[in-house]
């Protein structure tokens, strides 16, 4: 994901578990219209582009019980058009702004357009899900994951609510949601912060609050006291794998220090051909052609660390598994060592400063943040925050966090039933 939030007008940004730049902190500039649409700009004189993002602090989250799959029905239909703009228009900077203006508060739906659109999210979710037998599977686990929390519900949505959405649905969630208040505008590229400024009061300072949005309080995860194991067989199955999630505190929910000691543990145990997974696995073992690991760090409430792997031929998803809590136990018990933890943080950083290069990341790894509640300064002291871990802080945090009782492990199959009653 990245993994929660269905943030209309730009692309999901969970998946970027390191959201901060080094050496750009000193020209972004920051500031909130009397509307209380926040704007953020990052000037980027190297070629005369510009990327433009409107984010808005709402997602799947925030669904009404039983309407799983609004919030992304609802971007759908962003780009329908409204009674100023039907057509929709993309070309300068002025206009963008004008038309995201009119469509923040301003969006025309009829049945004619929500109902065609309806089935093209259904075929979507058909696409992405149904036909994806990893996909299911991740489904099955998020919802065995979050025994309380409404990340354990599909962002597209579960099919059965899809179908019933409606227009009413629709123009309920965007009343309740979408106002400049609950907004962060993002411009990056050849623009200054003055004129981006003078633009954004033009077009956007116009347009009122319409709601009045409230902290966001979801229903929180009750104590996790036993692992959970899913297993999904399907035909279509060519190899089998192996996953497991762990419920962890997110940039948000951890207390200081402490999402970054998750980041580092997880770069060290499962990024690339030098991380323990992969070399202890892979290369040492040889009981897997590929392991890894991942972080979902932005996220409003806690997130996953997720550890993985794909079995060679003669190994079982058993043998696997029971392969890869060795690993983890040997971490947890004997720590990182300095050289490990000297490499992570290098290569965490240096990653960072080149993604400086693409302009749109910029923009989408400070929107997601601030979206998600970080600040500007939050995303510009990333690298030191990340520099501060200690190769303690790292062992603790896997000790308190790769708790298998917070855990869901997940078995990809092949289902041979079918092969069996032709045979």
């Amino acid at each position: 994901m990245p993994k929660r939030l269905t943030l209309a007008l730009a692309a999901l940004a969970a998946a970027f578990a390191a959201p901060a730049l080094a050496g750009i902190g000193p020209q972004i500039a920051n500031f909130t219209l009397s509307n209380g649409l926040e704007v953020i700009v990052i000037p980027d004189h190297r070629a005369p582009v510009v990327t433009h993002m409107v984010w808005y602090k709402v997602g799947s989250a925030d669904e009404t019980p039983g309407k799983s799959g609004l919030a992304h029905f609802l971007e759908h239909l962003m780009f329908k058009g409204t009674a100023k703009n039907p057509a929709g228009r993309f070309s300068q900077l002025k206009d963008m702004m004008e038309f995201e203006a009119d469509r923040m508060t301003g969006l025309v739906l009829t049945d004619e357009v929500v109902r065609p659109e309806l089935n093209v999210v259904l075929e979507e979710q058909n696409m992405r899900v149904a036909n994806n037998p990893a996909a299911r599977l991740g489904e099955q686990m998020d919802a065995a994951l979050y025994l309380n929390h409404p990340y354990g519900r599909p962002v597209i949505g579960w099919r059965h609510e899809i179908e019933q959405l409606n227009r009413d649905g629709a123009l309920e969630f965007y009343r309740r949601f979408y106002t400049p208040n609950n907004a962060i505008l993002v411009v990056a590229g050849d623009v200054t912060p003055e004129e981006v400024r003078a633009l954004a009061q033009e077009t956007y300072g116009k347009v009122p609050r319409v709601a009045e949005t409230k902290p966001r309080l979801r229903p929180q995860e009750p104590v996790q006291e036993a692992p959970r194991t899913v297993t999904l067989a399907d035909p279509r199955v060519t190899q089998p794998s192996l996953s497991r999630y762990y419920l962890v505190p997110s940039s948000t929910t951890a207390p200081a220090g402490e999402s970054e000691a998750l980041d580092l543990l997880t770069h060290i145990l499962g990024h690339g051909p030098n991380s323990r997974l992969y070399r202890t696995l892979v290369v040492d073992k040889g009981v897997a052609v590929s392991a890894g690991a991942s972080y979902d760090g932005t996220a409003v409430d806690n997130t996953r660390l997720s550890v993985f792997g794909t079995p060679k031929p003669e190994t079982s998803l058993p043998q696997l598994e029971e392969a890869i809590d060795a690993v983890l136990a040997d971490l947890i018990d004997n720590g990182v060592t300095a050289e490990e933890l000297e490499r992570a943080k290098s290569r965490m950083i240096a990653n960072a400063v080149y993604a400086n290069d693409n302009q749109r990341m910029l923009a989408q790894w400070y929107g997601a943040s601030l979206a998600t509640g970080a600040t500007v300064e939050d995303v510009r002291a990333w690298p030191d925050r990340i520099r501060l871990v200690t190769a303690d802080a790292v062992r603790d945090a896997a000790r308190r966090w790769l708790d298998k009782r917070r855990s869901v492990t997940g078995y990809l199959v092949k289902d041979t039933r079918h092969e069996e009653k032709r045979s």
